[in-house]
């Protein structure tokens, strides 16, 4: 029993990715993103097809929301992160966190310094 334990622990504990921001750079509107919280809430999505105001109301308000625009509008938005990044380190985001669809929020946390662990899985905004 503890043996099985131990194996679906380290089998979730592998599941989930890290985000290493010291690698992935995001730009908000007038500056390098650097993060400063202990957990953020990652939301990847699209401005040309999706409605910001829509989907912040459907992720809880425990955490900052870091939205990383794919489209790559770069705006000044109230009570949220507004991000881009050029297309190579967003293509590499979506395959790295094996994102199929937009737009998708997930909860991620400090690990060390600029290292940030997914804490919640990958969820579809609908």
């Amino acid at each position: 029993m503890v043996a099985a334990f131990f194996f679906y622990y380290k089998y979730k504990f592998s599941e989930y990715k890290f985000v290493n921001f010291e690698k992935i750079v995001l730009y908000t509107q007038t500056d390098i993103f650097e993060p400063k919280k202990d957990k953020y809430y990652l939301l990847l999505f699209s401005s040309r097809m999706s409605d910001l105001n829509k989907l912040i109301q459907k992720i809880p308000k425990d955490a900052p929301i870091l939205a990383v625009d794919i489209y790559q509008k770069r705006k000044n938005y109230p009570n949220v992160i507004y991000t881009t990044a050029g297309i190579n380190t967003i293509i590499k985001l979506i395959q790295y966190l094996n994102i199929y669809e937009v737009p998708v929020v997930v909860r991620i946390k400090r690990y060390h310094k600029k290292l940030y662990k997914q804490d919640s899985p990958i969820e579809v905004i609908k």
